[in-house]
């Protein structure tokens, strides 16, 4: 699986995950309409999907790589969806489970 293939992917899979999720914040926490449930399970659920598209064998090492994936989109939401600019902290902090999430996932392994 190319690299691409696999970072768009895990983008995918960010998305529908931090969509879904914050619809049910928006639901519980925002009081907003109580039919953001759908959606929200309906991307959920697309997103479970999607980390099944990823080449490798084990789930373990697929769930710890878009881990990294996942807090660093999570601050890209900040900024785009809630408008708060992160600081370098938390940048830096982002950059380090980027840089984890590809050693774990494109690292070399023996057969």
């Amino acid at each position: 699986m190319s690299y691409i293939w696999t970072g768009a992917i895990f983008a995918a899979a960010a998305a529908t995950e931090i969509g879904g999720s914050y619809a049910i914040w928006a639901w519980l926490k925002l009081e907003k309409s109580s039919f953001l449930i759908i959606p929200g399970l309906i991307s959920l659920g697309v997103f479970a999907f999607l980390l099944t598209r990823i080449d490798s064998v084990f789930a373990g090492r697929t769930f710890a790589a878009y881990g990294g994936v996942y807090i660093f989109a999570s601050l890209i939401w900040l900024r785009l969806v809630e408008g708060k600019i992160p600081d370098r902290w938390d940048l830096i902090g982002g950059i380090i489970c980027i840089l984890g999430a590809s050693v774990i996932i494109f690292g070399p392994r023996a057969p």
